[in-house]
């Protein structure tokens, strides 16, 4: 799916939007391995993944810590760093060979003030975002580390076999051998 489909399925897109909207999104394909963000710089783009899988980390300890997954028809970005436009705190890379769809913040103003319907856009992309972020942290908080496993496991199976094992385990706040003794009972 294209970003542009992704929106159209969200918000009504006038024709206008659309030639403007097509005019301001930038189509990047990235092999595997790729940096698309690292602390020295400002996250100035939202990510839509047309095809493979990014990821956001950051260092802590000298251990990278798995922030967030996104895989096709998801979005990815550095959101402090888009929003406030400072320096970013984490990496985005590419865990497969990407296709990635973007805008700029400054586009996304632009659009913003022009049609106001995007507003709705935004605040849809925001709280999906938000609603992730918050069941990750109860996640971490509240549940044993077989249930955060058995939860990745059923909402996103197909990345059981696309993304390093130890990827995931960060993803999960747990060890790599935690979870390869789970997987293995």
């Amino acid at each position: 799916m294209s970003l542009l489909q992704h929106i159209k399925s969200l918000i009504e897109v006038s024709d206008a939007l659309e030639m403007q909207f097509s005019n301001m999104i930038q189509l990047q394909q990235h092999k595997k391995g790729t940096t698309l963000i690292s602390p020295v710089q400002t996250c100035n783009y939202l990510y839509f993944v047309k095809t493979g899988v990014i990821r956001g980390y950051y260092y802590c300890d000298e251990k990278e810590i798995t922030n967030w997954i996104a895989k096709e028809n998801e979005f990815g970005t550095c959101f402090y760093s888009f929003l406030k436009s400072i320096k970013s705190t984490e990496y985005i890379k590419c865990i497969e060979d990407c296709e990635l769809e973007m805008i700029s913040f400054n586009d996304l103003q632009k659009l913003y003030n022009k049609f106001p319907v995007t507003e709705k856009l935004g605040r849809v992309i925001l709280e999906d975002y938000y609603l992730k972020l918050e069941e990750r942290l109860l996640s971490i908080q509240f549940k044993e580390a077989k249930e955060r496993y058995l939860h990745f496991m059923t909402n996103k199976p197909d990345l059981l076999n696309r993304v390093p094992l130890g990827y995931i385990a960060s993803y999960l706040g747990i060890s790599q051998e935690t979870l390869s003794r789970m997987r293995a009972s």
